[in-house]
């Protein structure tokens, strides 16, 4: 199984969590995972859902481990096991205002924490992509940012803010990383998602921000605030490393536009009058 995944270019987390969902299974039933029926899994995601109220996406991530183990490790056919995907409620993402923005990194004292801060919002970085930033992927003649093997294993360039290069210049004079931008406790690793999240909690509380909100909302902010700005959905999407446009559309529902400010295309036209 972690052979077939690893082929496959899956990511390390990912086949961390594919083989785990596995190993959870076949410890529910005490026998190989091989040897679990369909109804079996069935009554496991039923009790999953109901008793222990996992998510959609994690009912999900399981039928594609399971399904990956019957037809790709096993040679059986799918249709037999008749397992179908959880449907995952759509939620219109949080969205932090400009002025909260703000708050968040005044508050943070800590010139890497709020380097990390400033970071993540001003170029639309996943939490993972600010955590493997590297010192090269700054590029502060084109003023751009670089992110390597994001999520789907995807290269792009998102943008570089003035602020953003100003701040970074003050924490590379103090801390002068050498690989990772933003170094753990040791210098060849990346800091940890739990020291960001940590970080991020602490720099809510002292903002004095009570609404609900995670590291992640930074990412959305972004591209909320491009939108509100007049930035086409098109490149947002780009800058953001989507796949589907689909998926950036979900912030027109967010986006605070101003219909009255909105001319018609009407009004640029030049057409004789009959009068």
């Amino acid at each position: 199984m972690q052979r077939e995944l690893e082929f496959r270019n899956y990511s390390p987390q990912t086949v961390r969590c594919y083989l785990s969902a596995l190993s959870r299974l076949s410890e529910h039933f005490k026998t190989r995972p091989d040897h679990i029926e369909s109804e079996q899994v069935k009554d496991y995601l039923q009790y999953l859902s109901e008793e222990k109220k996992i998510s959609p996406s994690t009912i999900n991530q399981i039928i594609g481990a399971f399904k990956i183990l019957q037809v790709d490790i096993l040679g059986k056919a799918w249709e037999g096991f008749r397992i179908k995907r959880a449907r995952i409620n759509k939620r219109l993402p949080i969205v932090f205002s400009r002025e909260e923005v703000s708050q968040l990194i005044s508050a943070t004292k800590n010139l890497k924490h709020k380097s990390i801060l400033l970071m993540t919002y001003s170029a639309g970085l996943r939490k993972n992509e600010v955590r493997h930033l590297r010192v090269n992927d700054i590029d502060s003649n084109r003023m751009q940012v670089k992110v390597t093997q994001g999520k789907g294993k995807k290269d792009r360039y998102s943008i570089l803010a003035k602020s953003s290069l100003d701040l970074l210049r003050q924490y590379y004079r103090r801390y002068h990383p050498v690989s990772y931008l933003f170094p753990g406790i040791y210098p060849d690793k990346p800091i940890s998602g739990r020291s960001i999240d940590f970080m991020f909690k602490k720099a809510m509380a002292e903002a004095g921000i009570t609404k609900e909100g995670y590291f992640h909302c930074l990412r959305h902010s972004f591209a909320t605030h491009l939108l509100e700005q007049g930035t086409n959905l098109r490149v947002i999407q780009q800058l953001m490393g989507h796949t589907s446009l689909r998926t950036t559309a979900i912030y027109l529902h967010v986006a605070m536009v101003d219909a009255v400010s909105v001319a018609s295309p009407g009004d640029g036209l030049n057409f004789a009058s009959d009068e």
